[in-house]
């Protein structure tokens, strides 16, 4: 069973990947206008999404109809799977009903709202208010031909009322479960010692096949191993299914990769969740041994120790609570880029498209703004000679306020960057440390979880100064602060690697990273590829920001900070409007 990766004795667990967060959106509209002669609106709402890269809307769903009612509070709800690494639009259409015909073009269209799920997630309280406007056109329904918002009197860009968007977290993508396991009397498999086991769990799919979601650790020389207690997500288990089958098999760990198969069982979280009793102890069955002999009964047995339950505290739990995540970029300025005004330039401003830093930044800042209220966003330079003596500096800002480095959303950080390179000389060394350094004392003064920073670097060179930066991401990771690190052309990131702390945590001085803060990417494998460059900046994006909300989970849990309540709705625009009917 070469392939498994099993862990090396001793190390903890491996969780497997775990599905999105689900979330739920209710619809709410304000004001609409009023189609029917004699009556009131009978307003329908219909979800489209995009996926990723894509700039055609798929229709995702629809909401019931609501007879006379220009103020629906719609019941049905719309279920999204939920990625704080991508930008999910979501676009909703509303129609005032006519007839039961399932074609939207033959129906009035009352306006539309555009929007992303992180835009929704990342308001106050997860509640976005938006303006219904009569857009341009209506686009394809499951199918059917186009129909333009016109061809039903409406007029382009008109407001036609009000739409009220509340996202929630699913419950049960919350609780997490903890578990411990022992085994009795386990094949013996090594030829001069007992067997070495482990054990690996797959929750199945709907289509019948099976995916890895946590092993145990390996346990030495022992048929009669007891593993350590674990934690593992319910979704991940059985995805909110509790009959999902579950299959567990048994191994022995072998140092070459090729570990004997003991045996397996199938449970599920409803038979877990019953804890320590005899429907819990479970027959280790090897499928070919029982077919080759009659006599055989078991391989062993394994048996669940303890089970426990509790809610944990999501990402979507802090951003509800008021959590802000404050976003800076540091652009590398360094003369190794090449000579801004010649096209061979990494800095190389074209008419004609985005270079890779301006790429890089709007791909990432893009969904990270979502989560921050003000949108405005600090912006650094590091390794030039600036304005007006030419002295070098690795922490100057592009906007040239020293006092006040923050430009004004993406395209505000893009301007001063384009700005910047008209004054400023690019020259050397890679210098890191300041600019993380400058993050650093920022978070360092917002410690209540309140506030949490991410930097995102971008560079095209060898790091000139690796021990102080080491230093500076050691004392760094006891901060509400993750490091993104997005390396440019063609230089060689050995030295990005070792900072990012995947395989071995980065340490200095004898010190190890309180946690893992950084996370680096080539940007050469998002363009070589070919293909569209929308799909692979959102590629870059998803990459890069995956692991922020388990970082800023780790900050909070290590500190012992809970999320706080999500703030009371405020009353939606207008009067008061009674329940639907």
């Amino acid at each position: 069973m070469a392939g498994l990766g099993a862990p090396e004795p001793g190390s903890g667990p491996g969780p497997g990947p775990v599905p999105a967060t689900r979330v739920e959106l209710t619809v709410s509209c304000r004001q609409l206008l009023d189609k029917d002669t004699f009556s009131k609106s009978d307003p329908l709402c219909v979800l489209y999404t995009q996926r990723p890269g894509s700039r055609q809307w798929r229709e995702f769903g629809r909401t019931e109809v609501i007879d006379n009612s220009l103020n629906p509070d719609f019941l049905r709800k719309f279920v999204l799977d939920y990625f704080f690494e991508e930008k999910q639009n979501l676009r909703f259409d509303l129609y005032d009903v006519d007839s039961k015909s399932p074609d939207l073009s033959k129906h009035d269209f009352l306006g539309q709202a555009f929007c992303t799920l992180g835009e929704i997630v990342g308001s106050a309280g997860s509640r976005l208010e938006k303006p219904l406007t009569m857009g341009t056109v209506t686009t394809q329904a499951r199918g059917r031909r186009p129909a333009p918002a016109v061809s039903n009197g409406g007029i382009p860009g008109k407001k036609c009322g009000t739409i009220i968007l509340l996202a929630e977290e699913l419950g049960n993508c919350r609780d997490v479960a903890t578990l411990q396991f022992c085994a009795n009397k386990l094949d013996k498999k090594d030829f001069f010692g007992k067997s070495d086991p482990f054990m690996v769990f797959y929750r199945s799919n709907e289509d019948g096949t099976f995916t890895i979601c946590h092993k145990t650790e390996v346990v030495r020389n022992t048929l009669n191993p007891v593993w350590q207690a674990f934690a593992i997500p319910v979704r991940a288990l059985c995805n909110g299914d509790y009959d999902r089958a579950i299959k567990v098999e048994v191994y022995d760990w072998d140092r070459d990769g090729s570990h004997d198969f003991i045996g397996e069982f199938t449970t599920s979280y409803r038979e877990l969740a019953r804890g320590q009793s005899q429907f819990n102890v479970y027959e280790v069955v090897n499928p070919r041994k029982k077919m080759k002999k009659k006599k055989y009964l078991n391989s062993g047995t394994v048996t669940l120790l303890s089970f426990a339950v509790e809610s944990d505290h999501t990402f979507l739990d802090y951003i509800r609570g008021g959590t802000q995540i404050n976003f800076t970029v540091a652009i590398d300025f360094t003369a190794s880029n090449g000579n801004p005004s010649q096209s061979t330039s990494l800095h190389y401003l074209s008419p004609y498209q985005l270079n890779a830093y301006a790429m890089a930044l709007k791909a990432v800042g893009e969904i990270i703004q979502d989560y921050d209220s003000d949108k405005m966003f600090p912006a650094l330079g590091f390794g030039a000679k600036i304005p007006p003596d030419g002295r070098v500096s690795h922490e100057f800002p592009l906007n040239g306020d020293a006092a006040n480095p923050a430009c004004s959303g993406i395209e505000g950080v893009l301007e001063a960057y384009h700005r910047s390179l008209r004054s400023v000389q690019l020259y050397g060394p890679t210098n890191f440390a300041p600019v993380v350094n400058h993050v650093a004392r920022s978070a360092a003064a917002v410690l209540d979880g309140s506030q949490y920073f991410v930097l995102l670097i971008i560079t095209d060179g060898v790091i000139s100064d690796m021990a102080q930066t080491k230093e500076a991401i050691v004392n760094a990771a006891k901060l509400p602060m993750s490091i993104i690190i997005v390396g440019v052309g063609q230089a060689e990131f050995d030295a990005m690697v070792e900072l990012d702390g995947d395989d071995i945590r980065i340490s200095s001085r004898g010190k190890v990273a309180e946690r893992d803060i950084v996370q680096f990417v080539p940007f050469r494998d998002y363009v070589d590829g070919g293909g569209s460059p929308v799909l692979s900046m959102a590629r870059l994006a998803k990459d890069v920001l995956a692991e922020i909300p388990d970082q800023f989970i780790s900050y909070m849990k290590a500190r012992g900070i809970k999320p706080q309540p999500a703030p009371p709705s405020p009353d939606p625009p207008g009067s008061p409007v009674p329940p639907q009917p």
